[in-house]
Formats: C-alpha cells, structure tokens, sequence
C-alpha cells in the first residue's frame, strides 16, 4: 500500500521539529512523491546529510513501502 502524502509529512516533522514539508505527486498514482524539505535541522549540514535525515526520519519505509521520493532540502531564510 502506498504511503500517503500526510503520512510521509507527518514522519518528517515528527523527527525534524520546525520542519515545512511540500508534497507533489508526481505520477498521480500516490506512489511516486517529490518532497520539498524546508527546516533548521539543516543548518551546517552538507545535502547528503540532510537528505540522510529524512530518509532516517522516513523509519527504514524508503524503498519498501515507499516506492519513489524525490528530494530537496533548504534552510530557511531569515525571510521564511
């Protein structure tokens, strides 16, 4: 069963407090996601740290349940 775009956003600001997450579906199927991650967790981190910490936060479900996730990450800006 796909995991929906609720659940995979709650996963993330429930390990990543302060979080800002935006959900695409990119295939209209509700298996293939794109996630904008937005949040102060990152700061001082390289992009493949942060993108450790999602899939870390995403409980071992990436490539399993959760079929296909494309990922950004930021910092947010003071104007955020």
């Amino acid at each position: 069963m796909p995991m929906s775009a609720a659940e995979i956003e709650g996963m993330i600001v429930a390990a990543l407090p302060g979080a800002v997450v935006e959900m695409t579906d990119l295939a209209g199927d509700n298996d293939h996601w794109a996630a904008r991650v937005t949040a102060p967790a990152f700061a001082g981190k390289s992009r493949v740290q942060q993108h450790k910490m999602v899939y870390e936060a995403l409980d071992g479900k990436m490539g399993g349940v959760l079929h296909a996730l494309q990922l950004t990450t930021t910092i947010p800006t003071s104007a955020e």
